[in-house]
């Protein structure tokens, strides 16, 4: 009797645990998916962030580097020898809200999946198969649409084409959701630091643009 009953529990707490387990995934939508697919729940640990944002076009080469303190909201911005550093939650000066929209810019390369959780105004369409524009593999696509008010780029639209476990492969951005102002880039190199995954390599079709990071370095509460 002890053994039937032991058993009836143990198949019920079985039960319980995949019945957890569906309702904790069912409650991702396909932009937290993609989110957590990239290490979104080590983001609270993190303290520090520094890296080189590189872009390469033909023969030309240019950089620009960034510390943040994510939990302080500040910034230094570091090109050709000389820092600025700021606070994005006071009032920026002209040359801050200059650094600061590259910041932006830069930061959407970097953690462009979970902006897909950070940001607001965002309205996406449910995962779709296609054939992505420049591998031509058959992958998931989501595209995101920005509402058209606030921010630094209302209106705009991105196509993400992620993999079968929600990783970046591709994506294309269109200018004001126009299928005539596009760029489309590869996801490459993913690298692990301390649970934060990052793409650390993009490119377009022929190679001949290239935007890719460098210098990385992620502090976290857990170091």
């Amino acid at each position: 009797m002890k053994n039937i009953t032991l058993l009836i529990l143990t198949l019920i707490f079985i039960s319980s645990c995949k019945k957890e387990k569906e309702v904790t995934a069912a409650t991702h939508n396909p932009l937290e998916e993609i989110a957590y697919a990239n290490g979104f729940e080590n983001w609270d640990t993190v303290e520090e962030i520094k890296f080189t944002f590189n872009v390469d076009r033909d023969t030309t080469h240019y950089e620009r580097s960034w510390i943040w303190k994510p939990k302080k909201n500040d910034i230094t911005f570091i090109k050709d020898g000389e820092e600025l550093t700021f606070n994005r939650s006071q009032i920026l000066s002209d040359a801050e809200l200059s650094a600061d929209k590259n910041f932006i810019n830069d930061v959407y390369w970097l953690l462009a999946p979970y902006k897909l959780i950070w940001d607001d105004g965002i309205e996406y369409t449910e995962p779709v198969m296609e054939i992505a524009p420049i591998s031509q593999d058959s992958l998931q696509k989501v595209t995101i649409t920005y509402s058209n008010e606030g921010g630094y780029t209302p209106g705009d639209a991105y196509d993400f084409y992620v993999d079968k476990n929600k990783e970046v492969k591709e994506w294309v951005y269109r200018e004001n959701n126009s299928t005539s102002k596009c760029m489309m880039t590869t996801w490459e190199d993913y690298k692990d630091f301390n649970g934060i995954k990052i793409a650390t390599m993009h490119q377009n079709e022929n190679g001949i643009f290239r935007l890719y990071f460098t210098n990385i370095d992620v502090k976290t509460t857990k170091e």
